[in-house]
C-alpha cells in the first residue's frame, strides 16, 4: 500500500497542457467530490465551497483573468475553492443543527458545543478567519490532488488569477464568497513536457529533524 502511493506521487506533476478530447467519468468526478466532502476540517466548520465552473463561456473569460492559462479551459473540470464571507453563529448553527440530524442527537444537548465553536470564532477578527478558512480550504486541496493521482486523473492548483475579477464573473460578493485557488481536471497532453522531467525534492536530511 505505501509503495503505491509512493508510486501515485512520483507519477503525478503539476499538468500544464491537458488532452481537451479527454473528459473525467461521472463515476470517478463524483468520487472526487466527495473526497472534498469528506476532508477534513477545524471543528468540522467547511468554511469554504467548491464551484463546480462548467459552462465553456464562463471559463474563457475566467481564463482571460488568469493569464490565459490553457488548463482552465482545456481541463475536463475546473473547480474554484472559495472561502464563506460568513463566518459567524449562523455557520456555527448550521453545522450544531447538521450534527443533531447526522447523530441523532437532542439539540440542547449540543449548546455547550455550539457555545465553545462561537467562543472560538469570537475570538478571530474578520482577516484572521479568512486565514483560518484557507487552510482548511487548502487541506481539502492537498486531499484532491492525492486522490486524483491515485485514480490517475491529472491536475494542477491554479493561483494565478486575478481574485477580484473572478469573483466579478462569477458575481461571488452576492453569494458572500471569495475566490482562493482553483484545481484544473482531467489528463495530460502528450504534447506537455512537464510530464517527462524528473522532480525535483529536496532530500530527506534537509526536510526531517529527528528530536
Amino acid at each position: 500500500m505505501t509503495h503505491s502511493i509512493l508510486s501515485d506521487l512520483k507519477w503525478r506533476y503539476a499538468t500544464k497542457k491537458f488532452d481537451s478530447s479527454k473528459k473525467v467519468d461521472a463515476e470517478q468526478f463524483e468520487i472526487l467530490k466527495n473526497v472534498l466532502r469528506l476532508t477534513p476540517s477545524s471543528y468540522g466548520l467547511q468554511p469554504y465551497k467548491f464551484l463546480l465552473i462548467e459552462n465553456p463561456e464562463i471559463r474563457k473569460k475566467l481564463q482571460e483573468n488568469a493569464h490565459n492559462q490553457s488548463p482552465i479551459t482545456e481541463a475536463s473540470h475546473l473547480i474554484l475553492f472559495c472561502l464563506n464571507l460568513k463566518i459567524n453563529s449562523e455557520l456555527v448553527a448550521s453545522h450544531v443543527t447538521n450534527t443533531a440530524h447526522t447523530r441523532q442527537l437532542k439539540i440542547e444537548n449540543l449548546k455547550s458545543y455550539e457555545f465553545h465553536l462561537n467562543s472560538a470564532l469570537n475570538n478571530m477578527q474578520h482577516n484572521e478567519k479568512l486565514n483560518w478558512a484557507a487552510r482548511q480550504a487548502y487541506i481539502a486541496l492537498g486531499h484532491l490532488i492525492q486522490s486524483a493521482a491515485q485514480l490517475k486523473i491529472d491536475c494542477i492548483a491554479l493561483e494565478g488569477f486575478d481574485h477580484k475579477a473572478f469573483d466579478e464573473v462569477l458575481g461571488l460578493e452576492q453569494k458572500s464568497l471569495q475566490s482562493l485557488v482553483a484545481c484544473a481536471i482531467g489528463y495530460r497532453s502528450t504534447e506537455d513536457k512537464y510530464q517527462y522531467l524528473t522532480k525535483v525534492r529536496r532530500s530527506e536530511n534537509e526536510l526531517f529533524e529527528t528530536i
